[in-house]
């Protein structure tokens, strides 16, 4: 069974700064039927405005995953960490006990274009901790990979709960196929371009919760290309 979230669905809020669509509620956005799906609790397109970004704020007991799309956003928190996350790149930020950090676009010309991801943990109170990894376009094109997981394996980063998130980019009439076992559930995001889903039509921005569906069939059917996220979740 696959059920598509659409794209204009999503919960949105334009504060000039920040241009956000929420696939799960979210800050002001309230819907009782959407308010995540098995651990992935958050999925939030953001396009943040140039020389401007999000203040020091706290979190705590959540893995945040960010994907930047296009751009490039400047990160620092209370572990240390002070960096950018550019285009295939991964971060991931377990708050843990709690962490403060901000999130900058320092361009004075161009937006920045990202996703950011929550998924709730399996223990809460765990001591905070930070990684970043890049990837090849090789390493996506046509090919599911590995960005997260319990257990990582080639270079894929960690996260603290029985989940795996894999991308790809997918050319037109190219497919990517995933196996999922059984009584395991997952979740499309579209994040650009448009792909065929078991033979259901997406679009970036959507998204499809995917139940007792054995083998998911991906299929890109937008010339210039598509991205995909897949969560493989208990």
């Amino acid at each position: 069974m696959i059920t598509i979230r659409p794209s204009d669905k999503r919960g949105h809020a334009n504060h000039g700064w920040l241009d956000t669509y929420h696939t799960f509620s979210f800050a002001n956005y309230y819907d009782p039927s959407f308010m995540g799906f098995r651990s992935l609790r958050v999925i939030n397109e953001d396009r943040v405005a140039p020389a401007q970004g999000f203040g020091t704020h706290a979190h705590n007991d959540m893995e945040i995953l960010t994907l930047v799309l296009e751009g490039e956003l400047e990160h620092q928190d209370s572990m240390g960490n002070k960096g950018a996350i550019r285009p295939g790149e991964i971060q991931r930020m377990s708050a843990g006990t709690g962490v403060r950090h901000s999130e900058f676009n320092h361009s004075s010309s161009e937006p920045v274009h990202l996703l950011q991801i929550w998924i709730e943990p399996e223990t809460r109170g765990i001591a905070p901790s930070y990684e970043q990894r890049a990837f090849t376009l090789d390493e996506r094109k046509n090919h599911l990979k590995l960005l997260a997981a319990q257990a990582p394996v080639n270079g894929a980063v960690k996260i603290h709960q029985d989940a795996s998130l894999f991308t790809a980019i997918i050319d037109a009439n190219k497919s990517v196929e995933y196996a999922l076992p059984e009584a395991r559930h997952g979740w499309l995001q579209v994040a650009s371009g448009a792909v065929s889903l078991n033979g259901k039509s997406l679009y970036a921005g959507d998204g499809a919760a995917i139940q007792q569906e054995n083998k998911i069939s991906i299929t890109g059917t937008d010339a210039a290309g598509s991205e995909i996220l897949l969560f493989d979740l208990a």
